[in-house]
């Protein structure tokens, strides 16, 4: 495994039990994106993920992994990506699933979108199915109908107007990471994006949605669990009733910012 030295984008793909996906993503990853590194932060899948992640990284050198010992969830693999690449000089760390349901032939346009010196230029990028051009594949009316409400009731509780506040493809500047205390972030699930979009808006960052189809996993299974669910709604109605509070008092974090699609 070769060290990253300078600039570049590092797609962090956490994963766990994905040894039939991680061949089929990756190579699309790099079809789309070839210039692109990829950080697998393998959760001691029970599969053998993370083993064939060691043999695809000592064929390839823009693949890294990090193994970790136990099912330590979503957020704090991100986090830890966060970090890698940060210390690794990468001007673009990037959230994505290795399930396939995030497009990686989003990503240039994505990456696009947040690269220029602009005061203006946002600091995050969503790639969202729910404004105009978005959309979802194979997902029950049941599912969508919980992601437009969770999103909904995300939108009136923190008073954001991004439609997809959940989403979990996503591509971070450098600037954005590194003003964050990546230290102090301990959600999971779908909480877990809400915590990061406000502390890129709070660090007074911008944030542009971009349309994306996001499809269903077809292999594996769903991570998905009502417990991801409550916690995120009762930590969202905690930051809603905080972030009034402060508001109230005149302490609302970060300055004003402005969301463009």
């Amino acid at each position: 495994m070769t060290a990253h030295t300078g600039a570049g984008a590092l797609v962090v793909l956490p994963t766990y039990d994905e040894v039939e996906n991680l061949p089929i993503i990756l190579g699309r990853l790099f079809a789309a994106a070839p210039d692109v590194d990829v950080l697998v932060v393998d959760d001691g899948s029970p599969d053998g993920t993370g083993e064939l992640a060691e043999r695809m990284a000592a064929a390839d050198p823009r693949i890294h992994v990090e193994h970790r010992t136990g099912k330590l969830g979503l957020g704090s693999a991100y986090v830890k990506g966060f970090r890698w690449g940060l210390e690794r000089g990468y001007d673009f760390v990037i959230e994505m699933d290795a399930d396939g349901s995030h497009p990686p032939e989003a990503l240039p346009e994505m990456i696009s979108r947040v690269t220029g010196d602009d005061a203006w230029t946002p600091s995050l990028a969503i790639g969202s199915r729910w404004v105009p051009g978005g959309s979802v594949v194979n997902w029950p009316v049941s599912r969508q109908l919980l992601s437009r409400g969770g999103n909904l009731y995300a939108r009136l509780a923190l008073g954001l107007r991004l439609k997809d506040v959940t989403a979990g493809f996503r591509v971070y500047t450098r600037d954005a990471l590194a003003a964050m205390d990546l230290a102090g972030i301990d959600s999971k699930g779908y909480c877990f994006q809400v915590d990061m979009t406000l502390r890129t808006l709070d660090g007074g960052g911008r944030v542009v949605e971009v349309p994306i189809e996001f499809r269903e996993r077809e292999l594996g299974e769903s991570k998905m669990s009502q417990a991801i669910v409550v916690e995120a709604m009762a930590r969202v109605t905690v930051w809603g009733v905080q972030r009034r509070l402060a508001a109230l008092l005149g302490r609302r974090p970060g300055p004003d910012w402005v969301v463009e699609r």
